[in-house]
């Protein structure tokens, strides 16, 4: 596994140098995933881009190239400048008022569409408010409806 990081850490450092930056980057693993952070720089917009569509690009890349090189560890999470972690504080604290919504009128809510990291968020936050959760739809229709639980209804 330590291989296998620091060739992800190097990958990524040295595509990141293609584009001006010379930063370090730090790495660790988690549950067999390798996570890349990049600290924050002023091209922070640049690489995470449109809704961290770069970003994912760049996980995209480096995983390939662990695949590439036979590593058995090949799933990768890349953050730049806080960027997943923010976006999760914040999506957590809508879903909490999702969910409050959920329990208070004992009805069912469709979400919008979502990634599936984003989904997970949701999924997790449900199953601590004894909330049940689906993913409904296909591709980038994809959504999470909400539903009280059973016991909730009586």
């Amino acid at each position: 596994m330590e291989e296998a990081i620091n060739y992800a850490k190097k990958y990524l450092e040295d595509l990141l140098s293609f584009f001006g930056l010379n930063t370090d980057v730090h790495a660790t693993s988690e549950d067999d995933v390798i996570e890349l952070e990049v600290p924050s720089t002023h091209l922070n917009g640049f690489l995470i881009g449109q809704r961290g569509e770069n970003m994912r690009a760049m996980q995209f890349l480096v995983s390939n190239a662990l695949k590439n090189k036979g590593f058995a560890y090949t799933r990768v999470n890349v953050d730049i400048a806080e960027y997943k972690k923010q976006r999760a504080d914040r999506l957590s604290k809508r879903a909490e008022d999702w969910v409050k919504e959920v329990k208070q009128s004992g009805k069912s809510m469709d979400l919008q569409p979502m990634n599936a990291v984003d989904r997970r968020t949701v999924h997790k936050l449900a199953q601590e408010y004894g909330l049940i959760s689906e993913s409904v739809g296909e591709g980038r229709d994809r959504h999470i409806v909400l539903k009280p639980a059973e016991t909730d209804k009586d």
